[in-house]
């Protein structure tokens, strides 16, 4: 018997949990709201009892058809009353009505079996009851009382159809059927909690919002349709998370769920789908704060207003860096273009100084045209060489500059760099030193750029430091990866500078620098190479110091993947971003 009572309890419960979904969302007092709970749970179970009434009386009378006839009215008539209770926050209409409908189908139940001799006739007596625990006021208890009156009266018209019909004991079953299902319901109807709107103060562009935890709009503040352009009617209840739009909704929904597991506060950006005029519709983006009502549960309080400035904001910031990334690609390409058509004269300026310098086709008159004829091939290397920096600058930055990674000795490669910068080295006097090992073994990179990043690093050392100074070339292997660094006692680099080095075309301005030399492309085109092979760039400097400049390598090589639809292999790494170049950093 305690598990029949248990089930029936938890059944109770979760019609009682039904009903309350159809309860008009607007409806905020928890009075009010029980009110129309209890009545729309009469409504709905009511014609299942009178129907099982209608089936055992009727028929004799009015014959199959007919009592089909009248239970389906029955039940139509309550879905009527269900649904005017749902639109509307004032059900009392609503009450005198279903009693009228309910006084009538008793009153034809009571003449079919038999009049007021029948024990059925005691069924009239739900209406004042019913009445009663639904508003629980005189008022209503006073409706009940006239419709019970109204339905006993009726059953001494009605003696048409049913004048052979005569009362059997076996009536008394339908009252007591009646009572065994309004005993438990006492207890279940007739407890109320009390909850207060936890809708937050009204503040100047804030709309006050109060949800349930489950996400429906419960209450709303008096502002809403001057903000929203919209009847507050149609964000009730599942009418608000409606309108978020799709990619919203899920971070609304964490966020309640987060206060649901007692987190105390939550913001969210939301798009409602709203009018935008002239009949046309839009998403509309607002920011949301939602509060949680405390540990013990209860609605969410909520507070919206407009964030348009804010969106406009950020489609202005996103538009500008696809701006910034599509000038960006541009300028590489205008490079790349430029660079490849200045190539070709450069060539051949280059070529003929040599032809001419060798004296091919004939001695030079005068010794000054040799030394012109020199001034114009120098010149002429200088520019072909900055043009193929900028070119290779531009294919790093695009993406579209091939390594090939193959084993081969560092020191052999760190020999071969230091010879040719020698030459620069003593036309400065400049001492220039290698403590490269030859156990450091190999290593597997593209040589050619291992070879360009020393030479560049070597290059900048001898061009920054100053006549009588040293330059010194260091590497070694720790685990996995081969660092190796170039240092000298050069004019050093201040800290607000440090930043900006290996920009392309950025150079460090100074006194001495002033007197160099360069374009700021040798170093940019460093990190590039070290950012495709997948190492680390780093710089220690101070001003009056000199600089070293450490690269880590991987001894292995970057990692290779490939690309199975063209059946190639591709770089993982990639030549451009903050980590990728590396850190630069001050001595201390």
């Amino acid at each position: 018997m305690s598990v029949f009572v248990i089930r029936y309890a938890e059944l109770i419960r979760a019609v009682a949990a039904g009903c309350d979904r159809l309860v008009h969302a607007f409806v905020i007092d928890e009075a009010a709201r029980a009110e129309q709970r209890r009545l729309i749970g009469m409504l709905i179970a009511g014609p299942f009892l009178l129907s099982a009434a209608a089936w055992t009386l009727l028929p004799a009378g009015l014959g199959v058809a007919h009592t089909f006839g009248f239970i389906s009215a029955s039940f139509c008539a309550s879905a009527l009353s269900v649904l005017a209770v749902t639109a509307r926050r004032d059900a009392r209409l609503v009450l005198t009505v279903a009693l009228v409908l309910a006084a009538v189908q008793i009153a034809v139940l009571i003449a079919a079996a038999g009049g007021l001799r029948s024990p059925a006739s005691l069924i009239a007596c739900a209406l004042p009851v019913e009445a009663w625990l639904t508003f629980r006021t005189r008022r209503a208890l006073g409706r009940g009382a006239a419709a019970m009156a109204a339905a006993l009266v009726l059953p001494a018209v009605m003696t048409g159809p049913f004048a052979g019909a005569q009362a059997a004991a076996w009536h008394w079953l339908i009252p007591l059927a009646y009572a065994a299902t309004l005993l438990p319901r006492l207890g279940a109807f007739l407890a109320v909690r009390p909850a207060p709107s936890v809708l937050p103060q009204a503040e100047p562009g804030r709309l006050p919002l109060s949800f349930s935890t489950n996400g429906d709009l419960r209450e709303l503040g008096a502002a809403a349709r001057d903000m929203l352009g919209i009847d507050p009617d149609l964000l009730a209840g599942t009418g608000f998370f409606e309108r978020i739009h799709v990619a919203d909704r899920v971070g609304f929904l964490c966020a309640l769920a987060d206060l649901r597991d007692a987190a105390g506060h939550r913001k969210v950006e939301l798009r409602l789908h709203l009018p935008a005029g002239e009949g046309k519709a839009a998403y509309r983006p607002f920011a949301a704060e939602l509060s949680s009502a405390g540990a013990g549960g209860g609605d969410i309080a909520a507070t919206l207003r407009d964030n348009s400035e804010v969106a406009e904001l950020r489609a202005a910031l996103a538009s500008a860096k696809e701006e910034s990334a599509n000038l960006d690609v541009a300028k590489s390409r205008f490079l790349a273009v430029v660079s490849h058509e200045l190539r070709t004269p450069l060539n051949s300026i280059i070529g003929f100084s040599d032809m001419l310098l060798c004296e091919i086709h004939g001695r030079f008159s005068d010794p000054r045209q040799r030394e012109q004829v020199q001034i114009v091939r120098d010149a002429g290397t200088h520019l072909l060489e900055l043009v193929n920096s900028i070119l290779d600058v531009s294919r790093i930055e695009s993406g579209a500059y091939p390594i090939n990674p193959e084993p081969f000795r560092f020191g052999e490669a760190s020999a071969l760099s230091v010879s040719l910068i020698r030459p620069q080295a003593e036309a400065k006097q400049i001492a220039l030193g290698s403590d490269v090992q030859p156990s450091l073994g190999e290593i597997r990179a593209d040589r050619r750029a291992v070879q360009q990043m020393l030479i560049n690093l070597l290059s900048n050392a001898v061009k920054f430091t100053p006549k009588g100074g040293r330059v010194s070339l260091g590497a070694k292997r720790i685990g996995s990866r081969l660092h190796f660094w170039v240092s000298d006692t050069g004019i050093g680099i201040a800290e607000n500078d440090l930043n900006r080095l290996g920009e392309p075309f950025t150079q460090v301005k100074s006194d001495y620098t002033r007197q160099s030399e360069g374009t700021g492309l040798g170093l940019a085109l460093v990190k590039g190479l070290v950012a495709l092979h997948q190492g680390t760039m780093s710089i220690d400097s101070a001003l009056g110091q000199g600089t070293t400049v450490t690269i880590s390598l991987p001894v292995d090589g970057p990692t290779m993947a490939v690309d199975a639809d063209r059946g190639i292999a591709l770089l993982r790494g990639k030549a451009s971003g903050e980590n990728a170049n590396g850190s630069l950093r001050k001595a201390s």
